[in-house]
C-alpha cells in the first residue's frame, strides 16, 4: 500500500481530479490545489484497503455535525425557532448600523483620527466620504477593511 500511495505523487492534477470524481461522485471544488487532491486520493486508497472510519467515529461525526448545524441555525439572523430549513451555512456577521451623530475615534501611529457619521455620509478631515474603507486607506496608505480598522 505504501508504494501505491507514493505512486499517487507522480500523477498529474487531471488524474487526481478524476480519482476525486470517482470517489465522491462530483468534480473537485474549483481552486482546490493539487496537494489537497493528492492527500484526498491517498486517504481514499487507504480507506478502501483498511476499512475507512469506524462506526463509532462515524456516529461521533454525525452527532458533532448535528450540533454544529443547530448552533449555526440558532445564530442565523431571523431565526426564531433555531430550526434549520436546509443545510447549515456559515453565519453572517451582522453589520452595525452607523447612525448620524455617531463619532468614531481611532488612534493610528500616535495620532487620533475622528470620523463623524452624518446623514450625507462620513466626515473626516473636513471632507465627506462614502465609506469607512476609503477613510482607512487615507489614514494608513494601505487597503484596510474600514469597519475592521475602526473596530466595528
Amino acid at each position: 500500500m505504501e508504494q501505491e500511495v507514493a505512486a499517487l505523487g507522480d500523477l498529474p492534477r487531471d488524474e487526481l481530479a478524476a480519482l476525486w470524481k470517482k470517489a465522491y461522485g462530483c468534480p473537485p471544488p474549483k481552486g482546490v490545489r493539487r496537494d489537497f487532491l493528492l492527500r484526498a486520493a491517498a486517504w481514499q486508497l487507504q480507506a478502501i484497503r483498511l476499512g475507512g472510519l469506524s462506526p463509532d467515529t462515524r456516529r461521533m461525526l454525525r452527532t458533532s455535525m448535528a450540533q454544529a448545524e443547530k448552533q449555526v441555525a440558532t445564530k442565523r439572523p431571523g431565526s426564531i425557532t433555531g430550526e434549520s430549513d436546509g443545510p447549515a451555512s456559515l453565519p453572517t456577521k451582522s453589520r452595525k448600523q452607523l447612525y448620524p451623530g455617531t463619532r468614531l475615534v481611532r488612534d493610528w501611529n500616535g495620532r487620533s483620527h475622528v470620523v463623524d457619521v452624518l446623514e450625507e455620509g462620513l466626515a473626516f478631515e473636513g471632507r465627506l466620504h462614502k465609506s469607512l474603507t476609503a477613510i482607512a486607506r487615507q489614514i494608513t496608505g494601505a487597503h484596510w477593511s474600514g469597519p475592521r480598522f475602526f473596530g466595528l
